[in-house]
Order: C-alpha cells, then structure tokens, then sequence
C-alpha cells in the first residue's frame, strides 16, 4: 500500500512541476515542487537499484548500489555544475559528507538506541570507514591550503590530478568492501519487479531525475537573490537533503531494527562514495561543461568537515554506540546548519 501511494505522490509531483515551469509560477513553488518530487524519484531510483540487484546477485547488486547510491544527487549537481553554479556544487560535496556521518549516522544511533539500548558493530569496518574518511578530508582540504599559501597561483590542473588519486582509492575501497564477508549485503525479501520492469523503472526515473534536477537547479539562483539564502546553505544543506533523503530514512530503519553494521555502512559508505566517486566525476566534467571546479573550499566548510570526521572517528573506535552518541552527532550537524544559514 505504502509504495503505491509513494509511487502515485511521486508521479503526481513530476508532472506538477511540469505544470509549474509551463505556466511560470512563482520561482518558490517550482522549487519546493521540484524538490519534493526528487526526493519521490530519489526512492524510486533506489527500489529500482534494489530490484535490480536482486535479480543480478550479490557482487554485481553490490556494485550496482554502489554505483547508483547517489545518482540523484550526481544528476543534480551535474545540471548546477553546468549552470555555473560552482559554489553550490562544491558545497552540496561537503553537505553530502556532513549530512551523512552526521545527521544520518546521529540519527541511526539515536533512534537504534533509544529502542535497542547499546548496540554493537564491526570495529575493522567502521575504522576502516573512518580512516577513508580522514584521507577524503585530507583530500579535499590540501589544495584549499596550497592555494591559500603559496605564492604563486595553484595549477589549474591540481583539482583534476587530486581527482584521479580520489577515483583510484574509490575503485581500491569498492575491491576491498565486495570481498569482504557481508560486504554485499542485499536488501531483505523478493525482489518488487522483474528483471525488464526494473530497467526501464531505472531508466524512466533517472529520465525523470534529469528533467526536474534542471527545473531545481534553474530555481536556485532567482530562490537566493529573492529571499537573502546564500548559495553555500542551499548547497551544504538542501541539496543533500533532496537527494538523499530516501537513502538516509532506510539507513535510520534499519538501524532501528538492530542491524547497526548495515546502517552504518549506508551512512559512512555513502559519504565516502559521495567524495571519492561524484567528486572526481564532477571535475573531470567541468571543463566539458565550460566551468572547470576547483577543489578550493571556505574555512567554514573545511571545519564542518574536519569536525564530522573527527567525531565520527570517536564513535567507531569500540565498536558499540548508545543514543547519546547519536544526539551528540546530531547536535554537531544542527550547529553546523545555523552556522552556514548565518554565513553571508
């Protein structure tokens, strides 16, 4: 019944957002419609991912969520690289980061806790996780320094080379992570669709992602100047949230079902494919797209960066986690928002 409903909402609001553009609504209805209507598409990119990997098995339905965990996101981003809005690209990067190991992560701890008490998960995976993650700020925060502290202008190329090594250790973590034992965990259940329905539900969707991923993007722009939101909170908050927030509910279910292991490797996983997988791809596109990105990020964001990995460490150090931890996370990802609404 759920999914019927889900499928029905989401198709309503596709077309509404059609509807919206053609009759030139108010830039706030567009994007409010468009983004309601990408986080329906986001859900049903996942069931067809998930449907898919079913019928394929274990490795492949790994690779396969692997690859199309934040294909919304990617979509989106791809459409406001092309518009030029690099500020809200580079910030959606370190929102999907934050958003992930914080809220998500935070959220999954707290609410698994409250039910289950102290709950236990792999040390070897989480660590492994969090060290990934250490590199990825390491990563994205050394050409930001270099920039800052050389005297001489940073290579044009250093972004595009920093991406190659990123793409290098994501395709090494997938390796590693496949042949892990419960690496390619699938999801519970048959399969909701066979094998043809669930390639062009994937097709459709991803279709549909493209053409309301342009009408978001294209209401950003006028959304900022008229109401005073700065492009940084747009792209640290609201973008991650809209294409992601299919994949953060499960990961908060399943959580609360006592499978921590999973959940955090929704959440973690996740992140790590967002820095090491979308951001090389973002900037291999971007000079194909006329707006090259450069890995060059604000103190603000590297901070919000920093103190997400940091914290994150802390948690997956003993292999257990309790529901203050959880709200601990969230309440650092709550400072992290207010400050990026007040940043000019």
């Amino acid at each position: 019944m759920f999914a019927r409903v889900a499928y029905g909402a989401t198709a309503a609001l596709t077309v509404a957002v059609v509807v919206a553009e053609l009759l030139h609504a108010p830039t706030l209805l567009i994007f409010a419609a468009s983004a309601l209507a990408l986080i329906g598409l986001a859900w049903v990119l996942g069931q067809a991912t998930e449907s898919l990997g079913h019928h394929s098995g274990p490795r492949i339905g790994g690779i396969l969520n692997a690859t199309f965990g934040n294909a919304a996101e990617l979509i989106i981003t791809i459409f406001a690289l092309s518009a030029g809005l690099t500020t809200v690209v580079k910030a959606s990067i370190i929102g999907s980061i934050i958003g992930n190991v914080l809220l998500v992560l935070g959220a999954s701890l707290l609410f698994g806790g409250l039910k289950n008490g102290i709950q236990s998960f792999s040390a070897e995976i989480a660590g492994i996780n969090a060290s990934m993650l250490a590199i990825v700020a390491a990563a994205l925060s050394l050409p930001t320094i270099f920039a800052i502290t050389s005297p001489r202008p940073s290579p044009t190329t250093l972004s595009i080379e920093v991406a190659v090594v990123m793409f290098v250790l994501y395709v090494l973590y997938l390796i590693y992570i496949l042949r892990s034992p419960g690496g390619s965990a699938q999801g519970e259940g048959e399969a909701p669709f066979g094998r043809t329905a669930s390639l062009v539900l994937l097709f459709v969707a991803t279709a549909a992602v493209a053409y309301v991923s342009e009408a978001f993007v294209g209401a950003i722009e006028p959304l900022t100047e008229e109401y005073g939101i700065s492009e940084l909170f747009v792209g640290v908050i609201l973008v991650p949230i809209v294409g992601n927030i299919a994949e953060h509910v499960v990961g908060v279910q399943i959580a609360y079902k006592n499978d921590m292991d999973f959940s955090m490797g929704i959440s973690l996983g996740s992140s790590i494919q967002v820095a090491l997988l979308v951001t090389p791809i973002l900037v291999f596109l971007g000079p194909l797209l006329g707006h090259p990105l450069r890995l060059i990020f604000t103190p603000l964001e590297l901070g919000a960066l920093g103190a997400a990995v940091v914290v994150t460490g802390f948690v997956a150090l003993d292999g257990k986690s309790n529901w203050l931890e959880g709200a601990m996370l969230c309440g650092v990802y709550v400072i992290a928002a207010l400050a990026f609404f007040f940043s000019p």
